[in-house]
């Protein structure tokens, strides 16, 4: 009797444990929640339908002037390159060095030299392959340019040139800009550029 009752005691075990992986057919109610703890709460889906806005919408356009976190870009000169009047800074609103040249240097490299060239002569490789070559950077009107000017470019794109403002963060566009004006000086450089303790060397 005892090993009858043991059987019988290990499959109604069994009964139990296989009932409890079974899920049944797919659902759309929601499993019972014992302790619910905030788990589950009422929501909007994207696109769906709303039974309390007029419209039916659920996605609600943005009260006006509302800035998203991380988007409160109150420095016109270091996010857009201008002064509160709109005029282009003529400066970098950044310190220039190494660490900064270096960086602007890779990040055309990635980005710009493929048309302007690693010279900025607007000789890069696709203009090699048939594109209209950009402008050169060593042309007066470039040298002379604002440094806010270049930056907008970059950001906002110009004629067959594309923004890069979604690719290019706001650090690596000022980085790219002061490489700009090291190529340009490379480019147009004269004996006086060169430090004192270095001219004996050149011949």
């Amino acid at each position: 009797m005892s090993k009858l009752y043991l059987h019988i005691v290990f499959i109604a075990a069994c009964l139990m444990l296989i009932a409890g992986c079974y899920q049944g057919r797919p659902s759309k109610d929601e499993p019972i929640h014992l302790n619910p703890n905030m788990d589950n709460q009422p929501k909007y889906r994207p696109q769906a339908e709303s039974k309390f806005f007029e419209n039916g919408s659920t996605m609600r356009t943005p009260v006006e002037g509302t800035v998203a976190r991380g988007e409160l870009r109150e420095d016109s000169r270091y996010y857009f390159g201008k002064e509160e009047n709109g005029e282009f800074i003529k400066t970098l609103p950044v310190e220039i060095n190494m660490s900064l040249l270096l960086r602007g240097q890779e990040r055309f490299n990635i980005y710009c030299s493929l048309c302007h060239s690693r010279v900025g002569d607007g000789r890069g490789i696709v203009v090699e392959r048939g594109m209209v070559p950009p402008t050169s950077y060593h042309i007066d009107r470039l040298r002379e340019a604002p440094d806010g000017e270049i930056f907008d470019v970059i950001s906002n794109g110009l004629r067959n040139m594309p923004a890069y403002k979604y690719q290019i963060s706001v650090e690596d566009r000022w980085a790219i800009v002061a490489y700009f004006r090291a190529l340009q000086r490379s480019q147009n450089a004269t004996v006086d550029d060169i430090p004192e303790d270095m001219k004996d060397k050149i011949k």
